[in-house]
């Protein structure tokens, strides 16, 4: 099949086989998995240009709100929480899709400066979940174990109750606790957790911009960072860090979209590929669900294992194109 936008040839089942091999796996913690499509586009499928990052929104669209209902439906959705990613990623990403057109478009040194708070957070995760067991966490740790052997104990109550069309309101749900300008705070299986909202957004509006620079959303970079600098559960801010990437790539597509014309007459594409997205975007829709629907029985020590080996991957790969080009 022929991609006439992205000059792609490829059969075409094999981009939403790979987006729902990727997002059914990277949604459980919280990431997209459009920064792994990202490097198959362009490498494997050999699609590079401005129309790549768009495409990767296009992805994010169409295959994250089937995740973000699962975790709605649980009532796992750190509400607060994603109102000020949203806050702070849809101005960033708008920035960022600005520098990626007319400022960065090879920006070797921002990747390196991405890449290396990146790999301190994926070193962070990876040390504190696999060689030390105890330390400031020990708290967040109990409760997500304790979390976790809950599920394990009404998975069969529960899968009976949907073949009948009960109720499933037996996963411990996020409370809001408080919400304003000075503090973040919600409950979860009987923790409280707090976060200052403006060191929150100031996270998320960088986020944002890396996100609009390089397509990926920014849900591979805010989930470490509440994850590792915050400690709250993975098990309650996976919703968030998804839904605020669904949200902020619609403007990132809307973006580029609106500015396409302007670079018509200089041959520039700059608009997604619409139909490659698409069906990425199919297969990533299937993937979400499975994703989330399968994380709540994944122990979080697991969940934050692979959260912390995905963003040390992306880590490396910012480095390692920082001194190979």
């Amino acid at each position: 099949m022929h991609f006439p936008v992205s000059g792609v040839d490829v059969a075409w089942w094999i981009p939403p086989a790979v987006a729902f091999c990727i997002s059914s796996v990277t949604s459980m913690g919280g990431v997209s998995g459009a920064f792994l499509l990202l490097p198959f586009q362009v490498s494997v499928l050999g699609f590079a240009g401005p129309a790549v990052t768009p495409t990767n929104h296009l992805f994010n669209v169409v295959a994250i709100p089937s995740g973000v209902y699962r975790y709605v439906r649980e009532g796992r959705m750190a509400w607060p929480v994603t109102w000020v990613i949203i806050a702070g990623t849809l101005p960033g990403v708008i920035l960022g899709s600005l520098a990626r057109i007319h400022l960065l478009p090879d920006a070797r040194n921002f990747k390196l400066f991405a890449g290396c708070v990146l790999l301190y957070l994926g070193a962070r995760i990876l040390y504190e979940n696999v060689f030390s067991r105890s330390g400031a966490r020990d708290r967040t740790r109990k409760i997500e174990e304790g979390f976790h052997k809950s599920q394990g104990r009404n998975l069969q109550e529960t899968a009976g109750a949907e073949k009948t069309g009960e109720s499933t309101e037996r996963v411990p749900s996020v409370k809001t606790v408080r919400f304003d300008f000075r503090e973040v705070a919600y409950t979860f299986y009987g923790e409280t957790f707090r976060v200052s909202t403006a060191g929150l957004f100031a996270i998320t509006f960088v986020v944002g911009i890396i996100g609009g620079t390089y397509g990926i959303g920014g849900g591979a970079i805010i989930a470490p960072f509440l994850v590792a600098l915050y400690g709250l559960p993975v098990y309650t801010i996976a919703g968030a860090a998804l839904l605020g990437t669904c949200l902020t790539s619609i403007v990132g597509v809307l973006f580029f979209a609106l500015v396409s014309p302007l670079y018509k007459e200089t041959g520039l594409a700059v608009s997604p590929d619409w139909a490659l997205g698409l069906l990425f975007g199919a297969g990533g829709f299937l993937g979400m669900y499975v994703g989330a629907r399968l994380q709540r029985y994944v122990p979080a020590r697991a969940l934050k294992i692979l959260l912390g080996v995905l963003v040390t991957a992306l880590a490396l790969r910012y480095v390692a194109e920082f001194f190979l080009r």
